[in-house]
């Protein structure tokens, strides 16, 4: 099952993401708080939207007869804007679903809703960027249609290099 984040998912949101992190080889670089990722989802002016893929919670052995649903994977999205479409489109930034889940549909039920938002909306391009190490999600993503942007190079702007480049600007305007 899929459905919207609620400011209650924020901790386990916060926990996937480290557990994503790892998976990625990079654990120091998930720094965001859970105070930052509730105030990006649920704040006054929210600028990332979520979803939870959820499924029945299991028996163990200190709970045998469970109730409800217990998150397994989450999807953090933000609009983006083509020039060239007119249109906005949605920016898939983080997927993940937890190893014990993979293979159960929830990764395919959450691009699926994602998808069904851009159709929805009227939003032409469903976007995102994947590790061109990690060939199990390259797989997924080609067997749902999705080609790779190859003639695109990313570029990523941080730490001191960004604020010596901010530091160039002139006087701050208004611009948005």
């Amino acid at each position: 099952m899929i459905r919207p984040a609620t400011p209650a998912d924020v901790p386990v949101v916060h926990a996937m993401i480290r557990e994503l992190a790892e998976y990625e080889r990079e654990p120091e670089s998930a720094k965001a708080t859970e105070k930052q990722l509730h105030e990006a989802l649920f704040g006054e002016h929210p600028a990332v939207f979520g979803l939870i893929a959820e499924q029945p919670r299991r028996a163990t052995a200190s709970d045998p007869d469970p109730t409800g649903c217990e998150p397994v994977g989450f999807a953090l999205w933000f609009r983006n804007f083509s020039t060239w479409t007119g249109t906005h489109g949605v920016y898939l930034e983080d997927l993940y679903v937890r190893p014990s889940a993979r293979g159960g549909g929830h990764g395919k039920a959450l691009l699926a809703e994602l998808a069904r938002i851009c159709v929805e909306r009227g939003y032409e391009r469903f976007e995102w960027t994947v590790l061109d190490w990690n060939a199990p999600s390259i797989a997924f993503y080609e067997s749902l249609g999705a080609v790779a942007m190859d003639e695109w190079t990313v570029r990523r702007l941080s730490g001191a290099p960004l604020h010596q480049l901010a530091a160039s600007a002139a006087a701050p305007h208004n611009v948005g």
